[in-house]
């Protein structure tokens, strides 16, 4: 097995507020990049009042401001944050233009596609010369150091297969839209200049990572017996100025006594009488899940909505654990959220 490194995945697609980095390198102490992270995020925040650009999203703080951003591109591979943060894409190699929305040859790409660009061996900062709807017959099997960039064109992967990850390493996804994943069909399909060769039908997620150290895997096989009683909980959940809308069960779920604290989030419910309440406790009885501490300080609740508060006191020291960043008011959601996803961004112009 090749000895990988570091590994970026960073998504600001159209669904999400969020930026997400992943590293294949080992993290001696990962607590101190999670307080990396956490410092970065409340720096951005801190500028929000004299930074008229700014969103409080630090990767995005880091660029975004500069009118001439199209001109110093590569810039973006030094903002990251996290265990992403020396993950470098494409930087340092030339630009490739992709110019054809087309995907009709998995095998043999014709040049000026997206799949031609990211199969490349040499590293690559991939742009594109127009809006442009990409739909993949096949899943798109990306090479190591390559950036896609959509700033400045509205690209979306969209409505067939999308993009596979799969034993390489810096990779960099940034400011396209990604969505209406189907999975692809089997076949051959080309990664890498001299190598194709056959994949199973993929499993229509907009992201598929393999062989990445950063991720839980709970339970290999149904068949190894002796995971049958594996018990895991993810707890000390922070959920900070999100707008939640649309939901179908529930916002915000948890099980196995986990701590939540929702801090300043917009709370919109469903016109359904029967799914106003925010919150569900999972797979246990009332009489257990009551003592769960989950608390709602600062929320704003419309249409309905309720948060289910239970545990320990609002003022509790439980929560403290479970602070990542300071909340910004409930009323400023809409602002905060207002730039989600892939930016409009415009050449000669800030995004």
């Amino acid at each position: 097995m090749a000895k990988l490194s570091t590994l970026l995945i960073l998504f600001l697609i159209s669904f999400l507020i969020s930026a997400t980095s992943l590293s294949l390198a080992s993290i001696q102490d990962p607590e101190l990049v999670v307080q990396e992270v956490h410092r970065s995020i409340n720096a951005s925040r801190r500028n929000l009042g004299y930074l008229s650009c700014g969103t409080g999203n630090p990767i995005d703080d880091c660029w975004r401001c500069d009118p001439n951003w199209e001109k110093n591109r590569q810039r973006l591979a030094d903002c990251a944050i996290g265990f992403g943060k020396d993950a470098i894409g494409g930087k340092n190699g030339r630009i490739y233009v992709v110019t054809d929305s087309g995907d009709d040859d998995p095998v043999n790409p014709r040049p000026g596609t997206l799949r031609h660009a990211v199969i490349q061996d040499e590293p690559l900062w991939i742009i594109f010369k127009r809006d442009m709807v990409i739909k993949l017959e096949k899943e798109l099997v990306m090479n190591s150091f390559k950036t896609i960039d959509g700033r400045g064109a509205s690209v979306h992967v969209a409505g067939g297969a999308c993009i596979t990850i799969h034993y390489v390493s810096n990779v960099i996804i940034h400011g396209i839209h990604i969505h209406d994943c189907k999975p692809g069909s089997s076949g051959d399909i080309r990664n890498s200049p001299e190598h194709s060769g056959y994949w199973r039908v993929s499993d229509g997620d907009g992201v598929s990572i393999f062989d990445s150290q950063h991720v839980m895997l709970l339970g290999h096989s149904d068949s190894y017996t002796r995971d049958k009683n594996m018990q895991v909980t993810v707890a000390f959940n922070h959920f900070v100025n999100n707008d939640y809308t649309h939901w179908e069960m529930y916002a915000i779920g948890g099980s196995a006594s986990p701590t939540i604290n929702s801090q300043g989030n917009r709370f919109l419910a469903p016109n359904e009488r029967f799914k106003k309440e925010v919150t569900k406790h999972e797979d246990a009885p009332e009489s257990e899940w009551s003592r769960w501490n989950w608390r709602s300080e600062g929320d704003l609740f419309l249409n309905g909505a309720f948060f289910r508060q239970t545990g320990a006191g609002a003022a509790s020291s439980t929560y403290a654990r479970a602070s990542s960043l300071s909340a910004r008011p409930s009323s400023l959601v809409g602002s905060i959220t207002v730039a989600s996803g892939a930016l409009n961004c415009r050449k000669g112009s800030r995004c």
